[in-house]
């Protein structure tokens, strides 16, 4: 309970705070304490002890878009129905690839084609930030909430809208591509600063629309300019708003935020991003069946699907055994779950990368299975996996503090195999690239036979 003075003393205020406990001060009574000062020393005083108990005074209508901690973590069927959109984006990514793969020039140097890799990896990176943003509202607010269900809704037409510019956000859909992505930035950010007065989430959310607001000048102007400097405005557009979620969205004289998502909802974030490898896996079956569909289906193509599915089989039980199962005790175990969350998310993000660039590779493999393996198309077949196994070294290593032995020897043994398999068929290649994952796959169920289940050991 807090009691003021009467209103004829306008430079001067009284206040008695009641609490369960008694607070440090004089005390008119036990658990209150009596505070006299000018009005505004009052205020900031209150506010600096709201503050350190993690939050300014928050009104009921504030309070009860929250996810409270006490609620249960698990995703809910809006953040599913959201995903949804995503195994399209994916798709188009994976798209995006196969032609920079497929053009003459390109595919015949692994250089060039990398270079071109590097303008679809823009738009991924754009798409990833999209869906990260999102799994960190939905972790503290709660998505039964119709405000919290419409900021939700909204972004996934807007990431559908994305989605459909990624095919021409090179050329003649660039301004589509750039100003959507603006807009589901900086509107909902504006969003939640508007709802959430009186919570020190509105702090938060000011300082990253500030940052946000910077990275859309590059934004907009890339759609505009030329290739190249489009490319490298969008560059800066991405590191802003990387860089400024990374430290915070630091701002000069407003400072920046301190808690990280992480530390908040670890359980839930675990949780969100096991269901996005799905999500990449399921675009993987999605498009080798369509590719098959889209030509003869003869045994040399069907051998294609089947060594495609095995690599989706493959790279599940890889992710899922053991590491995938326990990083929300991970998360809750570590002294730093901040830092430990952003290199889990660093892990998923290399993990769904070489997911796209697997799925790639099998509608190359599916495109010519018996012809003459190109450089390039040796890196999308083989450098999937590898990265896919580089992610998953590091997401081992935040569950357990380790890196098992097999994940690097994987990626040494799909490296090394590369410069052999340029001008074998597809297939062969293919074939290669599901034997060093088996080995992994079956490296791991060798370890484990007949001991206990690991349990989450992070890293100090």
């Amino acid at each position: 309970m807090i009691s003021a003075a009467p209103p004829s003393a306008p430079t001067s205020v009284a206040l008695v705070s009641c609490s369960p406990a008694t607070a440090p001060g004089t005390a008119t009574a036990p658990g209150c304490l009596f505070i006299r000062g000018r009005r505004g020393d009052v205020v900031r005083l209150l506010q600096r002890r709201a503050d350190e108990a993690g939050g300014l005074v928050t009104t009921n209508r504030v309070a009860n878009l929250l996810r409270r901690r006490e609620s249960p973590q698990r995703p809910t069927f809006l953040e599913l129905f959201f995903d949804l959109v995503f195994v399209f984006a994916l798709t188009r990514i994976v798209h995006e690839l196969v032609l920079d793969y497929t053009r003459g020039h390109v595919a015949e140097r692994l250089t060039t084609s990398l270079a071109e890799n590097g303008e679809t990896l823009l738009l991924f990176l754009a798409v990833w930030w999209i869906w990260t943003q999102t799994a960190w509202i939905t972790s503290r607010f709660d998505p039964f909430q119709p405000p919290i269900q419409f900021v939700v809704l909204a972004t996934m037409y807007g990431s559908l809208l994305l989605a459909v510019a990624i095919s021409g956000a090179l050329a003649e859909t660039g301004l589509l591509f750039a100003s959507t992505y603006v807009a589901i930035q900086v509107g909902r950010t504006l969003f939640f600063v508007v709802i959430v007065r009186g919570h020190h989430l509105r702090r938060v959310n000011m300082l990253a629309l500030i940052w946000f607001g910077a990275s859309a000048v590059p934004w907009l102007t890339g759609a505009f300019a030329p290739e190249v400097t489009r490319n490298t405005l969008w560059t800066l557009a991405l590191a802003i708003d990387y860089l400024g979620a990374r430290f915070g969205w630091p701002v000069p004289g407003l400072g920046r935020s301190q808690v990280s998502p992480w530390a908040v909802a670890g359980e839930h974030l675990a949780e969100r991003y096991w269901q996005l490898v799905i999500v990449a896996l399921g675009e993987t079956i999605l498009t080798s069946g369509s590719s098959l569909l889209r030509g003869p289906i003869v045994a040399e193509r069907t051998v294609a699907l089947t060594l495609s599915f095995l690599t989706t089989v493959l790279l599940w039980r890889i992710y899922f055994y053991r590491a995938g199962q326990i990083l929300g005790e991970a998360i809750a175990a570590s002294a730093d779950p901040g830092r430990l969350g952003r290199l889990a998310e660093f892990s998923h993000l290399l993990m769904v990368a070489g997911i796209l660039a697997t799925s790639a590779g099998s509608e190359l493999v599916l495109i010519d299975p018996s012809g003459e393996a190109k450089p390039a198309w040796v890196g999308a077949i083989l450098g999937g996996p590898a990265l896919y196994l580089a992610g998953r070294s590091v997401f081992e290593y935040v569950a357990f503090a380790r890196v098992s032995r097999p994940r690097p020897v994987g990626i040494i043994v799909l490296a090394a195999m590369a410069p052999v398999m340029v001008g074998l068929p597809p297939l062969v290649v293919a074939a290669a690239a599901v034997t060093v994952l088996l080995g992994v796959a079956g490296s791991d169920t060798t370890r484990a036979h007949g001991r206990p289940l690991e349990e989450a050991s992070p890293p100090r």
